[in-house]
């Protein structure tokens, strides 16, 4: 009887085939095992899932079939589906769009991407004051990287890849607070610490310029307004903000209520989202323990206070053992990654009521120890947890890889840089977790919610030991 439910809604539906549906069966049949087994993934042997026949170009998509992403309860839904993410990171998308010599590498990075069944890319909307800078000093923008940033967005929807835009970096690299600060004391102000840009009102007002003036653009390759793009996931405050000089966490709560706030003024239809790390602060003393360590409470940040903020729509963590606790590849970093995810899923089903995304995960192969088989099991032990959340209709709302670059980028690698075509195993994990999150999308009606009869008849089908 459940498996007959499931073959009629896919024939009413007319999304998968039968087949499509013992696939699935297969592939579900381990969710539950938190081990990884890295012979179901020898190098040769495929167990990907080609996305590339329905995502690569899909230029001529329907509007009615691509709508803004929005939340329910602890949800993403498009179309009051459900929306769970497996997504990635490539920061510098606009930079190399702004060069027609190197462009073609964020189509390509789109494609590979694509053909892996990745649906969500995070990258930067912003680059103050530095090399191709978008905005050169407060409100001046250079219109040829403007159009590059059109580039992305519109390159983006032709392989239906949405974007999480963030609009400043709390870091140095592409201008960040540091930025705003040199221009504010340019400008004849007194300030004396890069954290001067959550409190400053001159610098506030910079930032909020910054903003209205991204939200408002309209894409000269589209002819859309950023803020009416469906193709937009989300927009993110700041990437990683920090305020140490305040550690109470008052400085930055502040700004984040009044920024979350300006962003919606501006545009109700888009997600919105802080950037956070993750790290618990002084209002939560009891959560403390999960943190990496002692300064992580001591960073201006407040994990569950800052989400609870008016207009913050779901939670960002970010997952880097190899920064917090130790560079070494250590037994205890895959421990501290399923502990550190739980905790906060379980605080976003709990207290805040929203999804959560773990919006930057990786490990650096510079690390001590590193080899590409540890690799695979931390991207594996990440993508688990989600599956386990998800099969609970937990807020385990999905994870972006950082990060996933293309063929020929190998002097922009920080460490961490995936290229899929040099990692067969790796990319077939990643196939794995799209296609299962995909399935999840097309088979689990969000009218359900996981609290009717069909939640235990799912849950026996897709979840069982034998099929």
């Amino acid at each position: 009887m459940c498996i007959q439910y499931l073959v009629n809604k896919l024939a009413m539906e007319n999304q998968r085939s039968v087949i499509t549906l013992i696939l699935f069966l297969i592939l579900t049949k381990s969710v539950s095992s938190t081990e990884f087994d890295s012979s179901e993934y020898e190098e040769g042997e495929s167990h990907s899932i080609s996305f590339q026949s329905s995502r690569s170009e899909m230029g001529d998509v329907e509007e009615g079939e691509w709508e803004m992403v929005q939340t329910k309860g602890n949800q993403f839904v498009v179309r009051d589906q459900p929306f769970y993410v497996n997504g990635f990171n490539t920061y510098w998308l606009m930079v190399f769009a702004a060069d027609e010599s190197t462009r073609g590498k964020v189509s390509e990075v789109f494609k590979h991407a694509s053909s892996v069944g990745m649906t969500v890319c995070r990258t930067w909307a912003f680059n103050d004051g530095q090399w191709r800078a978008l905005q050169k000093s407060p409100s001046v923008y250079d219109e040829r990287v403007f159009k590059a940033l059109d580039f992305v967005v519109s390159e983006a929807k032709k392989y239906r890849i949405r974007l999480i835009l963030s609009l400043v970096n709390n870091w140095e690299a592409y201008g960040g607070k540091a930025q705003y600060v040199k221009w504010g004391t340019a400008a004849g102000l007194n300030l004396t610490s890069d954290d001067d840009f959550f409190s400053h009102p001159t610098l506030r007002s910079y930032y909020k310029n910054h903003v209205k003036t991204v939200l408002n653009r309209v894409n000269t390759y589209t002819n859309i307004t950023y803020k009416e793009d469906p193709t937009i996931f989300a927009w993110e405050l700041m990437n990683e903000p920090r305020c140490i000089l305040d550690s109470s966490g008052d400085t930055l709560q502040e700004w984040i209520k009044e920024m979350a706030f300006y962003v919606k003024s501006i545009d109700t239809k888009h997600l919105v989202e802080i950037g956070l790390e993750g790290f618990y602060g002084p209002s939560t003393p009891q959560r403390v323990q999960f943190n990496p360590n002692v300064f992580a409470q001591q960073v201006g940040t407040d994990f569950i206070r800052n989400h609870q903020v008016l207009g913050v729509d779901f939670a960002s963590v970010h997952i880097y053992p190899d920064s917090w606790i130790s560079q070494s590849i250590a037994d205890t970093h895959l421990p501290f990654i399923k502990s550190w995810m739980e905790a906060h899923i379980e605080d976003a089903e709990k207290y805040l009521g929203m999804p959560v995304v773990f919006a930057e995960f990786g490990v650096s192969s510079k690390d001590p120890g590193y080899n590409s088989s540890y690799r695979d099991n931390l991207i594996n032990t990440v993508y688990k947890t989600i599956l386990n959340s998800t099969k609970n209709g937990g807020s385990g709302a999905g994870s972006l890889l950082w990060q996933l670059f293309p063929d020929g980028t190998d002097y922009m690698d920080d460490g961490y840089s995936i290229v899929l075509s040099k990692s067969p195993s790796t990319s077939s994990i990643i196939s794995l977790q799209s296609t299962r999150l995909a399935l999840f999308n097309s088979l689990c009606s969000k009218r359900c919610h996981w609290s009717c009869k069909k939640k235990s008849m799912f849950q026996k089908v897709l979840y069982h030991d034998e099929l």
